[in-house]
């Protein structure tokens, strides 16, 4: 599937989410990178009701959560201690998802991150979550 702007797949790390997803993200690299993550919702990501699964905008959040605690796991890993989110309004087969995530803080062992996926600007899904802060898998 090709997706707008420089936004590359992210492949290969985690395979829930390669099955789930795709989902992307914007490199470093990109003009004006602020951490963004994205998905474009596919006929799968939908449940009975045509709209986005929510199981699926909270995979998708915690893909960019996750992402954005360990500076794209280049430094660590991490695993999901908590997570809380809301479902604030639908999106549509065809709809781009888009979030940027905002770590709070980080300590020792746990960082604290929350964000809100929109839709055409408009909030769509809201969350917040701890995470475990972990070495680099081998």
């Amino acid at each position: 599937m090709n997706f707008p702007g420089p936004f590359v797949p992210q492949v290969g790390f985690d395979p829930a989410e390669d099955h789930m997803g795709p989902f992307y993200y914007l490199p470093r690299t990109a003009p004006d990178w602020r951490g963004q993550y994205a998905f474009k919702v596919e006929p799968k990501h939908c449940n009975a009701m045509d709209s986005v699964h929510g199981g699926v905008l909270m995979t998708f959040a915690d893909f960019a959560l996750c992402m954005a605690a360990t500076d794209h796991y280049e430094t660590e890993s991490c695993v999901t201690v908590s997570f809380s989110s809301e479902f604030l309004s639908g999106a549509n087969v065809g709809d781009v998802v888009i979030t940027e995530p905002q770590v709070h803080r980080k300590t020792g062992s746990l960082a604290f991150v929350s964000g809100v996926c929109l839709v055409n600007e408009s909030p769509c899904f809201s969350y917040s979550s701890v995470v475990k802060r972990l070495k680099p898998r081998d």
